[in-house]
């Protein structure tokens, strides 16, 4: 694999949820009355870590979103925090102790016990 095929393979890479996430996103966005919005994914400063994960839901994707889609669920996010949310995958477990949405962040160095900030 060449030096440009590998760059574009970076660039591209996308932000996915797993058929749970996606499940329990329909859900709660039908019970918010938000079944035609999409997910939008950022990176906030703050946490344990220095950067925290919000996840929101947006009808309209913004004038420089990354639109990705995953399971049928639109996925938007802005180019900043693309930097850092470039290829991670969104799952979701019910488990009592660990339960909720968990993300796998292939660009994150550390990342706080409650797995909800970051850093690179």
């Amino acid at each position: 694999m060449d030096t440009q095929t590998n760059t574009q393979e970076i660039f591209d890479a996308g932000i996915s949820v797993t058929e749970r996430a996606a499940q329990r996103l329909a859900a709660v966005m039908e019970a918010e009355g938000k079944k035609d919005h999409g997910l939008r994914m950022e990176v906030t400063t703050g946490g344990c870590s220095g950067m925290n994960y919000n996840m929101s839901f947006e009808k309209e994707q913004g004038e420089f979103d990354k639109v990705f889609e995953s399971q049928g669920l639109k996925i938007f996010c802005d180019l900043k925090s693309y930097l850092y949310l470039k290829g991670i995958k969104i799952d979701f477990s019910n488990d009592i102790l660990n339960g909720g949405f968990q993300i796998v962040n292939p660009n994150a160095e550390r990342t706080c016990g409650c797995g909800t900030s970051f850093s690179v």
